[in-house]
């Protein structure tokens, strides 16, 4: 590894972002994976001195630190999934958290299905399905997957269709007016329940600015008529949108391997950054500092 990292000076590059940060010590081994809401403000903290109530942990682990390394994400969230994809990876020794193989839920959409569904999982499997997240906030989830269901009309039962349709009558969901009920005879097409699907799918890749606005409208007037249990319900159900807009960016669906390589220069100093995705996460980078003899021109 470089032994001209200047910690001091390093610190003052931090951005004010949100991000994740590696601690690695003389053997550029990384001891320590962490997130943050400002990347500035809580790295500079681990070499303040006189910190109260600081563990001797933390204060061996700071006197260990040769240099540090960082990654900046768009929110805090996608920050808290990288965290736990690196620290599975890495196993840093002095990380106790997120080493209990807890994992993010994500939206599975069972597109392989005649009349597909959308569900809560667990685990991202080649299935042909579509995934989406993973995202932090089970609770958020599911209160996101309910809302989905709800404004498509979607099934959420176990029947297998198409040959279940027509054995038994619709159920509750339908006559509430929350499902289209395929498996009923002439209640909806194929193709018709197929749209509703791709919308829903639509949403999910981010197309949701007008369920927000739909929703903070009905929200509003519920509010304006005193019918403060369904503004309740309007605002639950945008907050729930809302997480998932702030989807995880730090996972591919497709699960492949793959080395992302990116390059920047200045004048004649040139830095190269690979990004290694392994089953469609990103588990760790490198970076190589070299001179420019005209190559890259």
């Amino acid at each position: 590894m470089s032994t001209d990292f200047k910690i001091k000076e390093e610190l003052k590059k931090l951005p004010h972002k949100p991000g994740v940060y590696l601690m690695r010590d003389a053997d550029d081994t990384i001891m320590y994976v962490g997130k943050a809401v400002d990347l500035h403000k809580r790295v500079q903290s681990y070499f303040r001195t006189r910190i109260v109530g600081r563990g001797p942990q933390i204060e061996q682990m700071v006197s260990l630190v040769a240099r540090f390394e960082y990654i900046v994400t768009d929110s805090e969230m996608e920050a808290l999934v990288l965290e736990n994809n690196l620290i599975k990876e890495n196993r840093p020794r002095y990380n106790t958290m997120l080493k209990d193989d807890k994992t993010y839920p994500f939206i599975k959409v069972t597109v392989s299905e005649e009349y597909p569904r959308i569900l809560f999982s667990r685990l991202m499997k080649k299935d042909k399905a579509r995934y989406f997240g993973p995202f932090p906030s089970a609770d958020a989830v599911r209160e996101a997957i309910e809302l989905v269901n709800k404004l498509m009309g979607l099934r959420t039962c176990n029947r297998v269709l198409p040959r279940d349709i027509g054995k038994d009558r619709p159920c509750l969901n339908y006559h509430m007016g929350y499902c289209t009920a395929p498996c009923a005879a002439g209640k909806i097409t194929k193709e018709e329940y197929g749209d509703r699907v791709e919308k829903a799918i639509d949403f999910l890749s981010g197309n949701y600015s007008a369920v927000i606005e739909d929703l903070t409208k009905k929200m509003e007037q519920a509010s304006q008529e005193m019918r403060f249990e369904d503004a309740a319900k309007y605002r639950d159900r945008r907050n729930s949108v809302r997480v998932i807009e702030q989807k995880q960016k730090m996972t591919d669906a497709d699960m492949e391997d793959r080395d992302i390589i990116a390059l920047a220069k200045e004048e004649q100093d040139v830095v190269v950054q690979v990004f290694f995705v392994r089953e469609g996460k990103i588990i760790g980078r490198e970076h190589y500092y070299m001179k420019d003899r005209g190559v890259f021109d």
